[in-house]
């Protein structure tokens, strides 16, 4: 029996719990989840961020929701001084073993992550077609916000032709990413960017069943999947 992979996740004021619940709800109970709460009011500027972060951090894979970047930083340190990986999606910290892909479903497979990488990051799908049309879309791995999921339930039904659109949309009404944030290196907010590459997801899926994507719809184009500083 495959023990169940230790994440210790750290976060301010709730800024993690939509995926912390999609992690615990989609994740098949792989993942023992202990979460450091920060809640009270800090400076724009921490000099000092020992008294905020835990003096001993154990874990198997650190998740970084933190909204501080002074505590994003020293958590980045002292994980590589540990060697634990840590994930950030979205920050620009730039430590040895902290992956930084411009969203939680922008993290591609580096190998480092063990059983989180296996089910969560960069969304990979499977179609049931018939007649045209969309039966079932089975998720394998996807955003830890849920959206993969919860956007595959939406396309029973769907035209095939209309399928990699849709399946883009539903994700972005899903998603818990900030739309007011833009990415200059990918031209898209960190919205956006979800909707793209699980466009792309649906057009592999589709492909794989024999459904061609027209000349303009190239699922190999996609550039993600993630900024991994290693």
């Amino acid at each position: 029996m495959t023990r169940p992979q230790k994440i210790l996740v750290f976060q301010q004021r709730g800024s993690g719990e939509p995926k912390i619940a999609g992690v615990r709800k989609y994740g098949h109970g792989l993942y023992a989840i202990e979460i450091v709460h920060i809640d009270e009011p800090l400076p724009a500027v921490l000099d000092d961020t020992q008294p905020h972060l835990p003096k001993v951090i154990s874990a198997d894979l650190v998740l970084d929701y933190l909204r501080h970047p002074d505590l994003s930083e020293d958590l980045a340190r002292r994980c590589a001084a540990l060697k634990i990986p840590v994930v950030a999606s979205g920050k620009k910290v730039k430590v040895s073993g902290v992956y930084t892909p411009p969203t939680c479903c922008g993290l591609s497979r580096p190998g480092r992550l063990g059983l989180y990488e296996e089910l969560f990051g960069a969304p990979e799908i499977e179609v049931q077609v018939e007649n045209g049309h969309i039966q079932k879309v089975m998720v394998r791995r996807g955003a830890p916000c849920g959206a993969t999921w919860k956007a595959a339930e939406k396309m029973e039904g769907w035209p095939v032709k209309e399928a990699a659109v849709r399946y883009g949309l539903e994700v972005q009404y899903f998603c818990v990413a900030d739309p007011s944030g833009w990415d200059p290196l990918y031209g898209k907010s960190p919205v956006h960017f979800a909707g793209h590459v699980h466009k792309k997801a649906m057009l592999r899926a589709l492909k794989a069943v024999g459904v061609t994507p027209s000349v303009h719809e190239n699922p190999d184009e996609v550039q993600l999947v993630g900024q991994d500083c290693v």
